[in-house]
């Protein structure tokens, strides 16, 4: 398996600027420079797998054959408990149209009723592609609980509605360097510093 060596250029298949901010910070100490999507002005795909890994897959494929150069692109997921794992895959959607979080963690809320079970985790499977079409991934989970109300202003997501497991605080009231120790993100970078970039 092909991995990076220290000082590439890679591609974070991703017009979301707080995800380029996380996966930049992320990247940094290993040398690796990132350069998003939407910098490039690479369209999005559609996202039609419905596993994590899948979508993944399908947008850092997208990315590399569009840039030529390796491409990261992360999947990744509010599973709640009580909902069967939903809203899982589809956790962006649930913000409808304008993606808008706010609308999502209370269509959770909303759905989860009065349900004494209020574990949750939140999952990112992260996809390194080659322009040839090469590909490895990687996952991570966090697991935790809901929370309500929302608190916290830090973030994305639904960070403000989760506590991880040993935390009275939710993602959005920790600091980025805090929550990125412990988050799903974190996690599946781990891996994939481990299994895709050269010591």
């Amino acid at each position: 398996m092909r991995r990076l060596s220290r000082g590439s250029k890679i591609v974070l298949a991703s017009h979301n600027a707080g995800k380029l901010r996380e996966f930049s910070s992320l990247l940094a100490e290993s040398g690796i420079t990132v350069v998003s999507a939407g910098e490039l002005n690479l369209p999005e795909p559609d996202e039609t797998a419905d596993t994590f890994t899948g979508n993944a897959e399908i947008k850092a494929l997208a990315a590399a054959r569009a840039s030529g150069l390796p491409a990261l692109a992360d999947d990744s997921g509010f599973c709640v408990s009580a909902l069967g794992g939903q809203p899982g895959v589809y956790s962006a959607r649930w913000g409808g149209p304008a993606k808008d979080m706010t609308v999502a963690m209370e269509r959770v809320h909303r759905e989860m009723g009065e349900t004494s079970d209020h574990a949750a985790s939140f999952v990112a499977a992260l996809c390194l592609a080659w322009p040839d079409g090469e590909t490895h991934c990687v996952v991570g989970e966090c697991h935790g609980q809901t929370v309500w109300p929302p608190r916290g202003d830090h973030g994305h997501g639904y960070d403000p509605m989760f506590a991880p497991e040993g935390e009275s605080r939710t993602f959005a009231e920790m600091g980025e360097h805090e929550k990125n120790a412990i988050s799903h993100r974190g996690r599946a970078l781990t891996l994939f510093l481990t299994e895709c970039v050269e010591g």
